[in-house]
C-alpha cells in the first residue's frame, strides 16, 4: 500500500512540474472537481466526471444527471464544460445507454448552452449560438468511430467550450418503476494534436414544397466544393415522417460516386462509409430526399415541428489539420438538370421493418393533423411587434454572429458576393425563403400578425436540430498548428500558412511550357515561357547540340508582365529571340536577365520592350565549359550591391560562373556530384539561384541531389546545406523573401516514391520547414520556378501544366466591408 501512495505522490510531482503547455489531467481534474456544478446522479454513484488517462489523455464523463422523463418523446439536455481552457481532441466517444429507455442521442459542441440548470427541456433549444454535431446514437445503430489520428478539435481560442448533450426517450413505459436514467456518453481526449481534424458538412433543403397525395416529391440539394481535399468516413440522414431515402454523392467529371443511402425511417445514427470518398476542389457534392406526401391533406413545408419536414444529409469527414474547416453547409441547388443523370438508386425506397422505425418527435407534436399555420404557434410572452432592428438582431443571430454585425470568412470570394449575401437576407424579410406560407395570406394591414410570423419563422430555423449555420463555404476556420513550430525564429518568421488565391485569374492563361518567374520593381508578376516550344527527348542529340533550329525562334512574346490582381497582360516581349526558354530574373534597374538552353546562353534585356538583347554570354547553339561558354545554363542572380552576376550552369556543366557587372568573366565554382555520396559543392544540375541579401549568401537548388546550398558570392565558399525527406530526390526551384523565409519546390516522385510533389516554406536561419502547399485547381506537375515577393505572395509556374499560381497567407487577404440594409457584411477576398 506504502508503495501505491508512493508511486502516486511521484507521478503527481511529474504531472505539477510538466513543462507542457497544456495542464496534466491531475492538475484539470483537482480545478474541475472544485469549480464545477454538482449533479444528482444516483446512477453513477460518484461525481467522477472526469478520469486521467495519461500524462496527455483524460476521460470526460457526460450523462444525464438521474432523470425520470415523465412522458414518450421527451427531448432532456445538459451541459458539461470542458475542463481545460487549451485546446484538446475528441478522439473516441464511449455510449452508455440502452435502447429499452432511449431512443436516440447527440452530442453537440458549443460555447453557450441553452441553460445552466442540471438538465433541461430540449424544446427550449441546445444552444443559443453556433454548434456542431460531434456525436450520434441511436438504438440498433453502429457506434460512430474516429479513424486513428483524427480528432474533433475543441478548446483554445476557436473550438468549442461546452458539450451539450441531448437524449431523446421514445418510449418511457420502461420508467413505470420510476428509476432514474444517466444515459450518456464518455469522451476520450487528448492534448496531443492530431494530424486530422474532423468536421461535419450539412447538406440541408430550405424550400422543398411537398403537395398533398403526391406519390413522390424530390429535394435536390448541390453544392460546388472549393476547399481543401476532404475525406468522408461517415454520414448521416434526417428527414420526418414523409421521407422514404435520403442518398448523397460526389459529382466528379459527370461521374456519381456514393457517399450514403439510407432510409430516414431507420435509427439516424452516423453510418460509416463503405468506402472512402475524397472531396476535392472542383468537385459537387449533391444529395436526395425522396419524400411522399400520400396521407396528406395540405401542403407540407420545411419546418422543426413533427408535421413539417426536413431534408438533411450530414457528412462527417476529416481534414489535414492546417487546412481544417469545423463546420460547412449546403443549402442550394446550383445545378438542378444535373440530377437527370442521379443514379436510379436515390429514387427506390428502403423497405424498414416495423421494429426498426425511427420515432420522430421533433421536441413537439403537432396538435391539428398534418395541417400547420404559423399563426397557430402556441402564444409566447415575447409576442410584440418586432421594429427593424429587433428584426435584425434575430437575423444575426440566425446566422450565428454577434447582433450588430455578420461576419462572413469566404474561402472563395467569387463564389457569393456580398449582394447575395444581403439578398438572402432579404428573402427571409419578404418570408419566402423558408418555404413557409407566404405573408401575403395575411392582411397587409395587420403589421403585427406579420412581425409575429417573421419571428416564428427565425424560431423555427433555430429549431432545426439547433444546427443551422449560414450559407455555403460561410465557415468557422479552425486555427491549425504549424509545422515545424518548435525552434524557428517568429520574430523573423512569424505564423505562416499559405494557400491558393482560388479566385486569381491567372491559372486560365494560355502559355507555353512555364520555365521561369520573377517579380518586378511594381510587384508585377514577370512570366518566362516557351510558346509554341516544347521541350522533349528529340530536342537535343548526345552532345546537347539541340536538333530543331529548322523550327527558328518562338514568334510570339515569350516575356509577359500581369498585373499581380487581375493578371491582364501590362506588356510583353521576347518574340523572335529564343528557342528553349529557361531561368528569369530581373535585377535593381529592372532589366531582364534569362537563359536560353538551345542557344546555350544568357541574356540581358531591357523591359521597355526592346526586341534586341544589351549583353549577351556564351556562343549560339554552341554547348562548352570554358569561361564564353555554357552548356544549357539554368538560371541568373545579379547582386543589387556589387552589380556581379551569377549564372548557375546547368544540366551539363555542374558549375556557378560569376561575371563582373559589365560582364567579364571573374570565377566559377562547383563540380559534378561523386557517385554514391554528395559533397559540398558539387552539383547534380544547378537548376535555380537566389540571393539571400539579409544574410549575404546564393543559394542553388541542387536539383538531382535533392538539397538546397548556400555560399559565400564573392568566394564562393560554402555555408550551409538544406535538405529534407520530405523534399524526396529533386529539388526545382527556390526563392528567397526578405525577413528570412526561404521556398522551394520539389519535383514530382519517382515510382515507388511516396513523397508528394509540393512547395515549401523554411525558416532559413535553422532550415526548418515551416509549411507546405499545393493549389486547389489543378495539381502540380513539373512546379519548375518559384518566386515570393516582400509580403509573402508566392508564385509557381509548373512546365508540364503550363500554368501559373498565386499562394498568399490567409492573414494577408484584403479585407473589404460593406453595409447595406442596415447590416455590415466583412468579407475576405485574396
Amino acid at each position: 500500500m506504502a508503495g501505491l501512495v508512493n508511486n502516486l505522490l511521484i507521478l503527481f510531482l511529474i504531472f505539477q512540474n510538466s513543462c507542457l503547455a497544456f495542464r496534466s489531467p491531475l492538475s484539470v481534474f483537482k480545478r474541475y472537481k472544485d469549480s464545477a456544478k454538482s449533479h444528482s446522479n444516483e446512477c453513477l454513484g460518484s461525481n467522477r466526471q472526469l478520469v486521467p488517462l495519461s500524462l496527455s489523455d483524460f476521460a470526460l464523463d457526460i450523462r444525464m444527471p438521474g432523470v425520470t422523463p415523465k412522458q414518450s418523446d421527451t427531448y432532456l439536455c445538459m451541459s458539461v464544460r470542458l475542463p481545460v481552457e487549451e485546446e484538446a481532441y475528441v478522439v473516441d466517444f464511449k455510449p452508455h445507454a440502452s435502447m429499452d429507455t432511449v431512443h436516440h442521442m447527440l452530442l453537440f459542441g458549443c460555447n453557450n448552452p441553452s441553460s445552466d440548470e442540471d438538465y433541461w427541456d430540449c424544446d427550449g433549444g441546445t444552444c443559443t449560438d453556433t454548434s456542431n454535431i460531434l456525436y450520434a446514437w441511436a438504438r440498433n445503430a453502429p457506434p460512430t468511430r474516429l479513424p486513428k489520428g483524427v480528432g474533433f478539435k475543441v478548446g483554445g481560442e476557436e473550438g468549442s467550450k461546452y458539450f451539450v448533450l441531448q437524449v431523446h426517450y421514445g418510449d418511457v413505459s420502461a420508467f413505470k418503476d420510476k428509476h432514474k436514467d444517466c444515459s450518456g456518453v464518455t469522451l476520450h481526449l487528448t492534448n496531443q494534436k492530431q494530424p486530422m481534424i474532423a468536421g461535419m458538412y450539412l447538406m440541408m433543403s430550405m424550400d422543398t414544397v411537398i403537395p398533398p397525395g403526391e406519390k413522390a416529391v424530390n429535394a435536390d440539394i448541390a453544392c460546388s466544393y472549393k476547399m481543401y481535399p476532404m475525406h468522408v468516413f461517415a454520414y448521416r440522414v434526417h428527414t420526418h415522417h414523409l421521407g422514404k431515402v435520403v442518398s448523397g454523392y460526389r459529382v466528379r467529371d459527370g461521374q456519381w460516386t456514393l457517399i450514403g443511402r439510407q432510409s430516414p425511417q431507420l435509427p439516424q445514427a452516423f453510418y460509416p462509409v463503405e468506402n472512402p470518398v475524397e472531396i476535392k476542389y472542383g468537385d459537387t457534392l449533391a444529395a436526395r430526399c425522396l419524400f411522399t406526401g400520400e396521407g396528406r391533406s395540405s401542403k407540407t413545408f420545411i419546418g422543426g415541428t413533427a408535421s413539417d419536414e426536413m431534408c438533411n444529409f450530414y457528412i462527417m469527414y476529416y481534414m489535414e489539420a492546417k487546412h481544417a474547416v469545423s463546420y460547412k453547409t449546403c443549402t442550394r441547388n446550383i445545378d438542378p438538370e444535373m440530377f437527370r443523370n442521379i443514379p436510379q438508386e436515390a429514387n427506390i425506397p428502403i423497405p424498414v421493418k416495423p421494429d426498426m422505425t425511427m420515432v420522430h418527435g421533433h421536441h413537439e407534436e403537432a396538435k391539428s393533423g398534418d395541417t400547420v399555420s404559423v399563426m397557430q404557434q402556441p402564444k409566447r410572452d415575447e409576442e410584440e411587434v418586432l421594429d427593424q432592428g429587433d428584426f435584425y438582431s434575430l437575423i444575426s443571430k440566425l446566422l450565428g454572429e454577434r447582433e450588430d454585425v455578420v461576419h462572413v470568412h469566404k474561402y472563395n470570394p467569387t463564389e457569393k458576393a456580398e449582394s447575395d449575401l444581403v439578398a438572402e437576407i432579404a428573402n427571409v424579410v419578404q418570408k419566402k425563403d423558408l418555404g413557409w406560407p407566404d405573408a401575403r395570406e395575411f392582411s397587409n394591414k395587420d403589421e403585427r400578425a406579420n412581425a409575429i410570423l417573421v419571428r416564428d419563422r427565425i424560431h423555427k430555423f433555430h429549431r432545426l436540430e439547433s444546427t443551422l449555420r449560414p450559407p455555403e463555404n460561410r465557415h468557422l476556420a479552425l486555427q491549425p498548428p504549424k509545422p515545424g513550430s518548435g525552434n524557428w525564429e517568429k520574430e523573423r518568421t512569424g505564423d505562416l500558412n499559405i494557400e491558393e488565391v482560388v479566385d486569381w485569374p491567372g491559372i486560365n492563361l494560355k502559355l507555353g511550357q512555364v520555365s521561369g518567374l520573377a517579380l518586378d520593381s511594381n510587384s508585377n508578376l514577370v512570366i518566362f515561357h516557351r510558346g509554341d516550344h516544347v521541350w522533349d527527348a528529340n530536342s537535343f542529340d548526345s552532345g546537347y547540340i539541340y536538333q530543331q533550329k529548322g523550327l527558328g525562334p518562338i514568334k510570339e512574346s515569350t516575356i509577359l508582365v500581369l498585373d499581380p490582381n487581375s493578371s491582364a497582360v501590362l506588356h510583353s516581349t521576347g518574340r523572335n529571340l529564343f528557342y528553349l526558354p529557361h531561368g528569369l530574373s530581373i535585377d535593381h534597374n529592372g532589366n531582364y536577365w534569362v537563359t536560353d538552353v538551345a542557344l546555350h546562353q544568357v541574356f540581358k534585356l531591357a523591359s521597355n520592350g526592346a526586341e534586341s538583347p544589351l549583353l549577351s554570354f556564351g556562343r549560339a547553339l554552341q554547348p562548352g565549359s570554358d569561361k564564353n561558354h555554357f552548356c544549357q545554363p539554368t538560371d541568373v542572380a545579379v547582386d543589387p550591391v556589387t552589380g556581379n552576376i551569377y549564372v548557375s550552369d546547368g544540366y551539363c556543366n555542374s558549375r556557378i560562373v560569376q561575371f563582373s557587372p559589365d560582364g567579364m568573366f571573374v570565377m566559377q565554382w562547383g563540380e559534378e556530384s561523386s557517385v554514391g555520396q554528395t559533397k559540398p559543392g558539387q552539383f547534380s544540375i544547378p537548376h535555380s539561384l537566389t540571393l539571400v541579401s539579409d544574410f549575404g549568401q546564393l543559394c542553388v537548388a541542387d536539383r538531382e541531389n535533392g538539397r538546397i546550398q548556400c555560399f559565400k558570392p564573392e568566394t564562393g565558399e560554402f555555408i550551409k546545406e538544406i535538405r529534407h525527406p520530405l523534399f524526396g530526390r529533386e529539388v526545382f526551384a527556390v526563392s528567397y523573401a526578405p525577413g528570412g523565409l526561404l521556398f522551394a519546390v520539389n519535383g514530382k516522385p519517382y515510382p515507388g516514391d511516396t513523397v508528394p510533389v509540393q512547395a515549401f516554406v523554411m525558416n532559413f536561419s535553422t532550415g526548418e520547414i515551416i509549411d507546405t502547399f499545393i493549389p486547389l485547381r489543378k495539381n502540380f506537375e513539373m512546379p519548375h520556378d518559384i518566386v515570393a515577393s516582400d509580403d509573402r505572395t508566392v508564385y509557381v509556374g509548373d512546365a508540364h501544366t503550363n500554368t501559373v499560381w498565386k499562394f498568399a497567407s490567409p492573414e494577408k487577404m484584403e479585407h473589404r466591408s460593406v453595409k447595406k440594409a442596415g447590416i455590415e457584411v466583412q468579407e475576405i477576398k485574396g
